[in-house]
């Protein structure tokens, strides 16, 4: 053993930790004392095995740590004396001692009965661990579990070198290092499960969700002081609680107080006051008051993931969502820390100014964001995180913003503000750092350019909007040096999108992908996720040799090495071919067609492989338990509503689901049969779409703006590209063009992130447009995608903007070039300085250029037909 490393007597510890170092002071938090006997007995036998000097400190009432032993020193001291002469005792002790002397104590607990405070508990830790550190020793103590304030533990980690959390679930001892000084390993600060005497780590994200909920008594030490009146409340209650006289939750007082104390935490809007006073319980209330860090609101979007997990485990039906659902495992920054955060860092004036602002710019948002980042947090929240992040040790985390107006009945806010993920690897400086950085990012999203145009045309500029956060562990297991669920998406309970008559739109939909779910709500690269129509789940809208090139190419994941979220080729990730159930997850692509595997080992074939999840959805009860989720879900809301989710098949093809988000659903404009008109004369038809997801019939439109396909795929420079985006969006904010409503047309996907397959725009730039139209130029892969379900979607369908993909190459589809190309081109006389973008875009006034022809929309939703033509009525005012 390396120069200053000692054995603590147990090989399977020392590899948890790197061994123990001479000048450790090792505490342990415990439930039970057996547990530190456990570690303690070992500890001491090794140490005079090895001829070290082994001294046992005997002040507690309660049975020996440890048994008579040859060759260990038992010392008595009374604490009765006081904390003056117990210290200056234990000193002399020590002093006399000398050096490289091993000790093992009696529980530090057992001194609050003599002594009466925390305080002095953590003052007598504080002058006697320094000193042992300076003497070379290694000292074992004991606390009990969730005894303490947090002011006196946060005082021991800060001193103590080895902070160790023990305890058993299900007959199971786990063990939680949440301080390791100067030493590192990137399983170190995991729970650990004892197996056959070894030490495992626990890994995957839904186990160890179970194992920490079941083993935390109150992962937040120290909380606020507070005059609140829901603590007022919250305490009522707990006193009922705690003498065992709660009586039925829905007596008068006890209901009063339930729904005063729901009010203050999760809100006031009446649909979610309804689902929260049916489903959620005090205990829920409770649980959320033990995990809120600050104080104020947890904000809309962790109001919907808790009360629709009540509701799947309150109601009766088919499915036990008890054996199905992961536990959330989730932390609350309340909405008062956001105005805390911008009151003391000098940025509330800085929000007033820009909420009241006509408009923001990219660049004055990234300024923005430099302030936030700049500002900092009050010493009992940074406490409060640091709890929280012990909690957590190692496992990734994210922060997703949870404003109160946000994922409520009627705002989404898809989208809008940011989430941010969490490697949660390194040192805990900079674990804390990273999660910092992410909090802060969040709030400034508050600001950003999208969410402020979003809240302007929804009429929300001056409702209370304050940002909650809701910080979740990331679903996943860690698989080679990465870490991601194998299953995530978003479930609809409706699906617009029935690509054949056989599909029951009532059945709802799901859109699949492998890995991090944020390359199912983002419209991303050349990627698609896999579209389930739950009543026919093995019905695909593509077929053939089309199925491998509208599928799934890339992985978003945690990379844990590089301590980030990242992206990586499906190839690379799957490079061996021994991911956990691959089979349920891919084909295999021979003479250009996928087949299914027919054997569950793969490490030897040579084909390709694309992710189709046929096994998966044809072999397990996947679908069959997302069905049942989205029905219980939308008869529970009285509406429809989307979700998102990971999940993951364990043994014997068991499905594990974790619920991440619920909120209501907005059909895409209207739903039931719209009549297409007849009889246009053919000059006058602009073009006609097929494969429509919206429905309905505009007003009559003035403005159309059109990017050339081929002349948007010859541009060779990225930066000119990219430009086309910020042009698009003054051409959406110019009053005129407001006033007369606009069309929009361009290749491929507005919104992506690859600008090569569309035009790189977010909401703020075509937030003001009736119509927005993707045209196919599929030889250079500028393919519309049915993108039903990413957050760009839900922005048009929100926003009553009806989307449609035109297919010129398609024969039941239309469109007359020849006006397109004839039309004169307006660019300049809206922006004079866009000149450099006249070839490519092409802006048209209807009404001046044909003599006072305006276009007009019309979708039907049950065929998926739409036609744009011009008509000469008179335009709405």
């Amino acid at each position: 053993m390396p120069s200053g490393m000692v054995t603590s007597g147990l090989a399977a510890l020392d590899q948890v930790l790197q061994g123990l170092r001479l000048g450790d002071n090792v505490v342990w938090q415990v439930d039970r004392l057996d547990d530190y006997r456990h570690f303690a007995e070992p500890f001491a036998r090794q140490a005079i095995r090895a001829g070290r000097r082994c001294v046992y400190f005997r002040f507690a009432p309660h049975p020996p740590i440890l048994p008579p032993l040859n060759g260990l020193a038992t010392i008595e001291i009374n604490p009765q004396t006081g904390f003056d002469s117990f210290s200056s005792m234990l000193h002399q002790i020590i002093e006399a001692e000398g050096r490289e002397v091993f000790y093992v104590f009696d529980s530090l607990s057992a001194l609050v009965v003599e002594w009466a405070t925390d305080e002095l508990l953590a003052n007598f830790f504080q002058v006697t661990c320094p000193f042992l550190f300076e003497l070379d020793t290694v000292a074992y103590f004991a606390l009990a579990r969730g005894r303490h304030s947090h002011g006196a533990v946060a005082r021991i980690r800060d001193t103590t070198q080895v902070l160790l959390d023990v305890y058993q679930v299900k007959e199971t001892m786990y063990l939680h290092p949440l301080k390791v000084w100067d030493r590192y390993s990137p399983q170190m600060f995991l729970p650990h499960a004892m197996s056959d005497d070894d030490w495992l780590p626990v890994f995957g994200s839904g186990d160890a969700a179970a194992v920490s909920v079941s083993a935390s008594r109150n992962p937040l030490q120290r909380r606020a002081k507070s005059l609140a009146p829901w603590e007022s409340v919250y305490r009522r209650l707990m006193r009922y609680q705690e003498t065992g006289m709660m009586p039925d939750e829905k007596t008068p007082e006890i209901a009063a107080l339930k729904q005063e104390l729901s009010r203050m935490m999760i809100g006031t809007h009446p649909e979610f006051n309804r689902l929260v006073d049916r489903y959620v319980t005090i205990d829920d209330l409770f649980g959320i008051r033990d995990r809120l860090i600050g104080s104020g609101r947890i904000g809309g979007k962790a109001a919907g993931m808790l009360i629709a997990r009540r509701i799947l485990l309150a109601e009766p039906g088919g499915i036990d969502f008890a054996e199905i659902l992961e536990a959330h495992d989730s932390f609350y920054i309340g909405s008062d820390v956001f105005f805390t955060f911008l009151v003391n860092n000098d940025l509330f004036r800085l929000r007033l100014q820009l909420s009241r602002a006509t408009n923001i710019s990219h660049e004055e948002f990234a300024e923005v964001e430099k302030r936030f980042l700049a500002g900092s947090f009050s010493p009992t929240i940074m406490e409060q995180f640091r709890d929280m992040l012990s909690y957590f040790g190692q496992a990734p985390i994210i922060a997703r913003s949870s404003s109160l107006l946000e994922d409520s009945f009627g705002n989404a806010f898809a989208g809008k503000y940011r989430s941010e993920y969490c490697a949660n690897q390194g040192s805990s400086e900079e674990r804390l750092e990273a999660f910092l950085r992410a909090v802060k990012l969040v709030y400034a999203s508050a600001l950003n350019p999208d969410a402020m145009a979003y809240r302007r045309a929804r009429n929300l500029g001056e409702s209370d909007e304050q940002m909650a956060i809701l910080v979740q562990r990331v679903s996943g297991t860690p698989y080679k040096q990465f870490f991601f669920p194998s299953l995530a998406g978003v479930a609809f309970s409706r699906n617009p999108y029935a690509w054949t008559d056989r599909i029951d739109p009532a059945r709802g939909m799901i859109r699949l992908v492998f890995g991090l779910g944020t390359r199912a709500v983002n419209r991303v690269g050349n990627d698609y996720p896999r579209m389930i129509a739950v009543s026919h789940p093995q019905l695909r809208p593509e077929s053939g040799a089309k199925i491998a090139k509208y599928s799934q190419w890339e992985v978003d994941l945690i990379d844990l090495e590089d301590d980030a979220f990242a992206t990586r080729p499906l190839a690379e990730v799957l490079e061996g071919r021994d991911y956990p159930n691959l089979h349920l997850l891919v084909s295999l692509m021979k003479d250009g067609y996928p087949a299914d595997p027919w054997t569950s080992r793969l490490e030897a074939t040579r084909d390709d492989l694309v992710l189709t999840f046929n096994l998966l959805l044809a072999k397990t009860g996947f679908v069959r338990c997302i069905g049942a989720m989205l029905t219980r879900l939308e008869k529970a809301y009285g509406q429809p509503i989307d979700t998102e989710f990971t999940a993951a098949v364990c043994a014997e093809d068991r499905v594990r689901i974790n619920l991440l988000q619920c909120r209501p659903m907005r059909l895409p404009g209207a739903v039931d049969r719209v009549q297409l008109p007849e009889g246009i004369p053919p000059e006058h038809i602009l073009f006609r779409s097929v494969r429509t997801i919206s429905g309905g019939v505009t007003p009559l439109i003035r403005y159309i703006l059109y990017i050339d396909p081929e002349r948007y795929g010859a541009i060779d420079s990225t930066g000119a590209k990219k430009s086309l985006g910020r042009v698009v969006g003054r051409i959406n904010e110019h009053p005129d063009v407001a006033r007369g409503r606009i069309l929009m047309m361009g290749p491929g996907r507005w919104g992506s992130s690859n600008i090569n397959l569309g035009v790189n725009v977010t909401y703020a730039d075509i937030n003001h447009t009736t119509v927005l139209v993707e045209m196919a130029r599929e030889e250079a892969g500028q393919a519309p995608e049915v993108s039903y379900g990413t957050h760009f979607f839900l922005d048009l369908v929100e926003a009553k903007i009806i989307y449609l993909p035109v297919y010129p190459s398609d024969p039941e589809a239309e469109f007359n070039r020849r006006i397109f190309e004839s039309l004169p081109n307006i660019l300049t006389d809206l922006l004079p300085d866009a000149e450099r973008f006249r070839e490519i875009i092409r802006v048209f006034d209807l009404p001046a250029a044909t003599g006072g022809l305006y276009a007009r929309v019309v979708a039907d939703p049950q065929s998926q037909r739409a036609v744009c033509y011009l008509d000469a009525g008179k335009p709405d005012r």
